[in-house]
């Protein structure tokens, strides 16, 4: 039995502590803040509940084999996790509605059809057929096993070129390229839109980054009752029950090391707590931590932020709203959310909204946080009567959530994608410091509630079969 020590209290975090203690090891989490979940915070006021972070799961077997893996009760068991359907509604900028239903390639063609004319669900299948072969290529590499150490041969974009598609044969092609000569107008709107929620600039974005929207549609979005959070908390409980030890509001100063290898952590109070192995689950740059010169992809650090907006609304949400809204608008994207539940509402009479935009980072050279007035504007495309129905609305800035996750500028990593020379690929699950090792949304494979979740499983095989892991099943 080792005794591991883990930094943070996030959800990649907690999935490794998880999948160690039911390994037999002493797992101890230190944890800056004085709860857990990392970024799937919970704002509550006068009845009304709001995730300050994820709203929403894809690629949900990801938690269920964690919870299959660590403990006798299933992962629906714990939480009430649900299918969000329709996916997504896109408002786009000249006020043109299409609604996507959740996993069905074929009731997502003929809403595209209806919306934008006969071929354009055909021409989104195609896409969508090469994002398939573009996830079969890197499903394993970028989400199943440690980061090779030729990471390199990951920065070739494997989306499938098209012939005679008038893209430069010099290079391969962005996603905004593939969506403008492969889907054309709106609907290449619509492919770009998804990927923008992820915080990727679709003009720079590789084209594999296709696999985003192909894993949301044959996956499907999921969403827990009673809000994100309570996946956190089902999660922390079940590291409780495997014994791990929760240590609250102590923020860890330094990595210590012992003749070549981690040998624990220090306090920011000065104490120090001996460790065979550590995993750091937060963004390694706010310790320091040595990583592999040949194991830290270019860009890997780089990630967007979010300003949100938590709205209380007085009246009933009408039926047949859609959960998921993306307005589309020069310069400005929202998500809007609108879940049916009523954990976190007060009553029927009353609608629990958030809205969100991705912009810069905070910092001193940060561009301006986005207007909230005119981000409550736009969100009136999306929830009619919104103004009217406004009783109070709370900011959250990336500053806000800097302060509250420690994450540098408020930044979200992405999820690691191929191309791009590998400046969309994470820094690797293990470090130059042997015994010391990372986990989260800012180490292989990046972002997101299921990738943070995949690292569990990868750093948890890399210490406990060493250098014989080949990766998750």
């Amino acid at each position: 039995m080792a005794r591991i020590a883990v930094i943070g209290a996030g959800m990649g975090a907690m999935a490794t502590a998880a999948r160690l203690a039911v390994a037999g090891h002493q797992v101890t989490v230190y944890e800056r803040g004085s709860t857990h979940g990392g970024s799937l915070g919970r704002f509550e006021r006068e009845g009304f509940a709001f995730d300050t972070g994820p709203g929403l799961l894809h690629l949900p077997a990801v938690y269920r084999d964690l919870f299959v893996k660590t403990g006798k009760r299933r992962l629906e068991e714990c939480v009430d996790l649900v299918q969000v359907d329709p996916a997504v509604r896109h408002v786009l900028a000249d006020g043109t509605a299409v609604t996507l239903p959740g996993a069905s390639r074929g009731g997502a063609a003929a809403a595209l059809d209806e919306a934008f004319g006969a071929g354009a669900g055909e021409r989104w299948a195609t896409v969508l057929n090469r994002a398939r072969d573009t996830w079969d290529v890197t499903r394993r590499p970028l989400l199943e096993e440690p980061l090779r150490p030729d990471w390199q041969v990951l920065g070739r974009d494997p989306y499938p070129a098209v012939r005679k598609s008038g893209l430069l044969r010099r290079r391969p092609p962005t996603l905004a390229e593939v969506a403008a000569r492969e889907l054309g107008g709106q609907l290449g709107e619509v492919l770009a839109a998804r990927v923008r929620e992820y915080g990727l600039d679709p003009a720079t974005a590789p084209a594999s980054a296709a696999v985003l929207p192909y894993m949301e549609q044959t996956f499907g979005s999921w969403y827990v009752r009673g809000g994100m959070r309570a996946l956190a908390t089902a999660l922390y409980e079940r590291c409780r029950e495997r014994k791990v030890e929760f240590v609250f509001d102590a923020p860890v100063r330094e990595v210590l090391a012992r003749e070549g290898r981690a040998a624990g952590v220090l306090l920011a109070d000065g104490t120090g707590h001996p460790a065979d192995h550590v995993v750091c689950g937060i963004d390694p740059r706010q310790l320091a931590v040595p990583l592999p010169p040949d194991g830290v992809p270019a860009g890997a650090a780089a990630g967007a932020a979010r300003f949100t907006l938590l709205l209380a609304l007085r009246g009933p949400r009408p039926a047949g709203t859609v959960h998921r809204t993306l307005v589309h608008s020069p310069g400005t994207q929202l998500t809007v959310l609108r879940p049916d539940d009523p954990a976190v509402r007060p009553d029927a009479d009353h609608e629990a909204v958030t809205v969100s935009a991705v912009c810069a980072p905070a910092g001193p050279a940060a561009a301006p946080a986005p207007d909230a007035e005119a981000l409550l504007d736009l969100a009136a495309r999306a929830v009619p009567g919104l103004r009217e129905r406004l009783l109070w609305w709370e900011a959250r800035t990336p500053a806000d959530i800097e302060a509250a996750t420690g994450a540098a500028g408020g930044a979200v990593p992405a999820p690691s994608l191929a191309g791009a020379g590998g400046r969309l690929l994470h820094p690797a699950n293990s470090t130059a410091l042997p015994g010391l090792y990372l986990a989260g949304g800012w180490a292989h494979p990046g972002g997101g509630l299921a990738h943070a979740g995949m690292t569990g499983a990868l750093v948890a095989g890399l210490i406990v079969e060493g250098a014989d892991f080949r990766g998750s099943q």
